[in-house]
Parts: C-alpha cells; structure tokens; sequence
C-alpha cells in the first residue's frame, strides 16, 4: 500500500513536472517571438505603447477609433508598429507610395478578420491564395463582363423601388429614419436576384430563414470582430453569439447547396445547357456552373458553394455601407444633392426607369459618389500576411511573416496629398483634377492582383440606388443622431444612419 502511494506521488510530480514545462516551453516561443516582432517592427517607431496591452487601450469603440488612425498618419505619415497585448503586432501603414509596394503583390489577406467569415464563405476568392486563388480569378472573371453586368441594372432598379414605396409610408411621419436597415435588405434583395435569379420578397416578408440567416452572419461576424475575447474559437463556440453562427452558418449552406444541387440537375439537359450559355440574362450560379480552366474542369460543388457565398456576403454589404454613407454626405451638403437631383431628373425625364445607358451620364453623381467612398469607404482597410520579405521604396522591409495593414480610410484623409482632407467637395473627382493625383491616393475597391472582382457591380448598383432616391426624396440630417463610425468588416454606424427623407412633389 506504501509503496503505490509513493508511485501515485511520483506519477503525480512527474505530471506537474511536465505541465510546468510545457507551460515554460509556451512562454519562451511567446517571449521569441516578441523580440523577432520587436526587431522586425524596429524600423517604424510608433506612437507609445502599454507593456501589457499594447495600444488596444486606444481602441475605445466610441466612434473615435478611425479618427486616432487619422491623427497617427499625421505624426508617422508612411507607417508604424501597433501591437495588441506582449504578442502580437502589426505594421498599419498609410502612404500612397507603401500602398503600392503592398498591394503590388498577390500575398494572402490575413487570417485575423477574415477567418471569422470563413465558416460561412469558406475558401473563396476572398480569401485564398496562391494557384487556387489565381484559378478562380480567372473563372470567376467572366462573371463581371460588362454584358452579364448590363442584365443585372433592371433587377437593382426594382429592388431599389421595392425600398422607396416602403420609404413613403415611413416619410408621413416627420421624424428620422434609420436607413442602413432598409438599405442593407434592399442590396441583399438584389444580389440574391443577380446570384441566384431568387426573388426572395427578403424587404417584405424578412422572415425567410435563408435571409434571417445571411443577415445574422454578416452582424455577427461584424461583433465577434469588435469582442478580442471571442477572437479565440473555443471560447467563441461555446458563447450564445457562438452558437447563433453556427447554427445561421448551417442554414445559409443547406439553401446554397440546394440552389446548386438543383441548377447542376438541370444542366445534365444539354439543351438547358446550351440555353444557359445563350440567354442574355445570366446570374452568377450561370456563370460559376458552365466556367471552365484550361483543362476543362470547373468548380467543384464546395468552391460553388464558397464563391456564391462570398459574393453573398462582399456584394451586399459593402454596397449598403457605400450607399448609406453617401445620402448622409448628401443630406449634409444640400447644394451638392440638388445637384445630382438635376442631374437625375433631365436623365429621367420624369420616369422611374433606369436605362443602362444612364449609368455614364450622370458625372456629378458620379463625383459625389467617389467622393463620399473617399471620406467613407466602405472597407476601411485591408492587411496582408507576408510570406516574403516586402521592402518599401525607401528602402525599409518588413521580414516574412508579418501583418502589414493598410489604412484606407486614413489613406484617403491623408494632408499630403489631399487638400483640406475633412471637407466634402466633389470636384476633387473632376477630370482636370483626377489626371494629377497619386494613383494610390484613392483606393476604395483596393487595387493590384487582388482588387475587388466587383467593383464595377457595386459602382452600378450604388449609383442606380442613389439615381432612384434622389429622383423621390429629398434629405436632410437628424442633428440630434449623427452617426457613429465603427470599422467593423465594413464601416459602420454604430447608431445607423437617420435621416429625415420628405417625398418631393412631382
């Protein structure tokens, strides 16, 4: 009996032994990488730094944190170190020139933000990287030809439609309305049409358990992001948050594997197969099923899956934040809105059709629009996981394995380059201003390699939406609910956008 309680003992110490040396072990790799990040991150002193929390403590979540950038890109106008905790730090640069270096390369975007969509999205455009990332860029480019994109205006007008005759029952009423809302159902209503052909009623009857499910990732992804403590998975799965996302995630997939299990039944009818290739209306499903590379083979059903979602999830998004942002420049800026309602009203000639022909005639719309996703731009910023040394033109690098992140929406205030950056004025898009400035001074859909597959789509459905409203509302802000600006995935209000809409009189 003595002699098990002494092995029991041992065993005991020995478990110890090992459980303290393992946590040693983890401490160490932590403290080695801080002196490779420290010495990585020499080159590009920033702003002081807390020993514990880094600069996390300047995060407040207040509606300021995009603001703090702002000034930081004043002091260190290149670039600086940010470190979040002991462990973990990146370089956040804001010149036109770093931009450049970055976004030259094809690197993969960073695993930090994207990889609480990729449940949802999966190994999409969006995220992957290397020969499968080029593979899909070119199958999925000709799904943005400028044929496919013309039969997607007259789905975006009716949807935008579909919004405003719920706007006209909320304008009697005289008081503000949030409109990210509306907005946010009313982009999502056309990209299921432009994705799938679905017409889903999502603006009326919301209750539809495909559009409940797509509207609580994109929101729940949004708050995982703001919560550091939900960033570890364990933790986060076995939240309430946690659980609602897998549980949508669940959802959103069996409806998409549907959609594709009944396109791709369809499409073992070669004659169905040669109507699709012919017809002139061609949603992305269309587009993705009868893609093929070099050597004949297409997508498979879960890189369907992953790229319809992705378009899901960058499509609709995006272009309610960039659409939201601008009525709320335009509702600030009267002068600026009547012009574009000028505009809007000789190019309609008192109909509510929208023609495709319109979309390159309406300049001044058009300035106000790149100027508003310049003050707002809808990603606020993109970041890079390097696997290989960048070096930057002036000479400094930044060694493998680092996250570079670039700061669009500080770039785009940035006083070296842009004149009384604060102030709305669209006539810096003029074109006699446009041909002198830096080309990566204005970077809202990013460029390089890996820019946004889609902006021509959201420039399209942004400015259809805009032509629509202005031709019936007028707006004006809520002073007493200015917006708050929260960089989630794309840029919020935390508050929504009110504003006062009044029907015009024909």
């Amino acid at each position: 009996m003595f002699s098990i309680t002494i092995d029991l003992i041992q065993l005991f110490q020995l478990i110890v032994l090992i459980f303290l040396s393992s946590i040693l072990i983890k401490i160490l790799k932590l403290f080695r990488k801080r002196w490779k990040l420290m010495a990585a991150m020499k080159p590009f002193p920033g702003p002081p730094a807390h020993w514990l929390y880094g600069h996390a403590l300047e995060f407040s979540q207040d509606g300021t944190d995009l603001d703090k950038t702002v000034t930081w890109a004043k002091k260190y106008p290149y670039g600086h170190q940010v470190w979040f905790g002991p462990f973990t730090a990146y370089l956040a640069v804001y010149h036109p020139d770093y931009a450049k270096a970055l976004l030259a390369i094809s690197e993969p975007k960073d695993d930090v933000v994207y990889r609480f969509m990729l449940p949802w999205i999966g190994d999409g455009l969006l995220i992957n990287s290397g020969q499968k990332w080029h593979r899909h860029r070119r199958l999925l480019t000709p799904g943005f030809h400028y044929d496919i994109l013309k039969s997607y205006v007259q789905e975006i007008a009716e949807s935008t439609k579909i919004m405003l005759d719920k706007w006209e029952l909320l304008s009697t009423s005289g008081k503000s309305v949030e409109l990210y809302h509306h907005i946010s159902l009313m982009t999502l209503d056309s990209i299921l049409k432009c994705a799938f052909s679905f017409h889903s009623n999502c603006q009326l009857e919301s209750n539809n358990s495909y559009i409940q499910a797509v509207y609580e990732l994109g929101f729940l992804a949004s708050e995982r992001f703001r919560t550091f403590q939900h960033h570890y998975d364990l933790i986060y799965y076995l939240t309430p948050n946690g659980i609602r996302f897998r549980r949508a995630c669940n959802l959103a997939h069996e409806h998409t594997d549907k959609v594709i299990r009944q396109r791709k039944e369809a499409l073992k009818d070669e004659k169905e197969l040669e109507r699709i290739k012919e017809k002139k209306h061609r949603d992305f499903l269309d587009i993705l099923l009868v893609s093929r590379d070099e050597n004949g083979i297409g997508l498979s059903d879960e890189d369907l899956r992953a790229e319809v979602d992705t378009f899901m999830f960058e499509g609709h998004d995006t272009t309610a934040s960039g659409i939201s942002w601008l009525l709320y420049c335009l509702a600030q800026h009267p002068e600026h809105q009547q012009k574009c309602r000028e505009e809007i009203h000789e190019l309609l000639e008192g109909q509510e059709k929208f023609e495709w022909e319109f979309l390159s005639n309406m300049p001044y719309t058009t300035m106000c629009l790149k100027e508003s996703l310049r003050l707002y731009p809808p990603l606020p910023g993109v970041s890079r996981k390097l696997s290989k040394p960048l070096i930057f033109p002036d000479g400094k690098q930044v060694p493998q394995g680092c996250l570079v992140a670039l700061s669009i929406y500080s770039l785009h205030r940035h006083p070296l380059f842009w004149d009384d950056p604060e102030k709305f004025n669209p006539l810096r898009f003029s074109p006699e201003n446009s041909e002198h400035r830096h080309h990566h001074s204005y970077i809202p859909f990013s460029v390089g390699p890996r820019n946004c597959i889609g902006q021509h789509f959201a420039m399209n459905e942004m400015k259809v939406a805009a032509a629509l409203i202005l031709n019936r509302f007028a707006l004006e802000v809520d002073e007493a609910n200015p917006p708050i600006k929260t960089p989630q995935i794309v840029l919020r209000s935390k508050n929504g956008i009110r504003l006062k809409i009044k029907k015009l009189e024909k």
